[in-house]
């Protein structure tokens, strides 16, 4: 939830300071100017998308407010089931984990991992690429330069919000110089009113510059670098998959092969040497026993 803390630690920052300094929170309350710079900033991103990408960002929006799945517990997770596959299918061959991959929901291998299993995409490209893998008929770079391109169609798509986020966070700045043009038009309007109404509608003018400029960098563009690292994230964790399947393919032992994913991680998510070491040695004498 730092997206909310660091939302109210601007908040109190800039209105707190402008009451602190002696000025009064009614001067700023102009809601027709916000309706302006809001509504014409949504209209042209609206006018500038598609029905699919208006979709992904209100999918996203939620996603910037909950704590990030992708963390060290996933990822001992992650590598822990793979280790397990590489295992069954380097001791019993690669048909022995066909139906495993073919039926993951009722698989007891599977069933060890609730988070993985829950994941939709996770699950997605292990079994598809584990199904490649079965199948024999592509070579470990045919499946590399596949994996490359399905990973970067993910991230163009899951980039979507971000990219529309800036965007708009680029806009509104310009529509805050609008609402303030306008504002000034008004007061030019009423040049024959007395000074102290000519400069109540001046500062009332300059308001909607303050907002766009308010919305723009302290609130729209926070936001916007949130989604984004999200999408990275999401897109790391497809990376250590792929690091750990070709390392696999190109003949390395499954304790090996998950020592490559370990390290592709980010450092924040990187389990240690000794405890991925521990945790694949848990996983290697429970499978044992089983």
């Amino acid at each position: 939830m730092f997206i909310v803390l660091g939302f109210l630690i601007v908040f109190v920052s800039v209105f707190g300071s402008f009451v602190m300094l002696g000025g009064h929170l009614g001067a700023l309350y102009q809601p027709f100017e916000f309706v302006l710079i809001a509504g014409a900033a949504v209209g042209a991103y609206i006018a500038s998308s598609s029905g699919k990408s208006v979709k992904l960002l209100f999918s996203s929006l939620p996603i910037a407010f909950r704590k990030s799945p992708y963390s060290k517990e996933l990822y001992m997770e992650l590598m822990a089931l793979l280790y397990v596959l590489l295992n069954k299918a380097r001791r019993d061959g690669l048909m022995a984990i066909e139906k495993d991959i073919e039926e993951p929901e009722s698989s007891p291998v599977f069933a060890e991992y609730p988070r993985i299993l829950r994941d939709e995409n996770l699950m997605e490209f292990i079994t598809d690429y584990m199904r490649l893998m079965i199948s024999g008929n592509m070579s470990s770079f045919e499946i590399e330069t596949l994996m490359d391109q399905e990973i970067e169609t993910h991230f163009q798509e899951r980039s979507v919000p971000s990219n529309a986020l800036r965007a708009v966070a680029d806009a509104l700045p310009a529509f805050g110089i609008v609402a303030a043009v306008l504002g000034v038009i008004k007061a030019l309007a009423s040049v024959d009113q007395p000074p102290a109404i000519l400069a109540d509608l001046i500062s009332k003018a300059m308001v909607g510059t303050f907002l766009g400029v308010l919305l723009a960098y302290g609130f729209v563009s926070p936001f916007a670098s949130s989604i984004e690292r999200r999408s990275v994230a999401s897109m790391k964790v497809l990376e250590c998959i792929k690091v750990t399947l070709l390392a696999s393919m190109n003949g390395y032992p499954p304790q090996l092969a998950v020592e490559f994913g370990r390290k592709v991680l980010y450092s924040y998510a990187r389990p240690s040497f000794m405890e991925l070491e521990s945790h694949v040695r848990q996983t290697r004498s429970a499978s044992k026993k089983a």
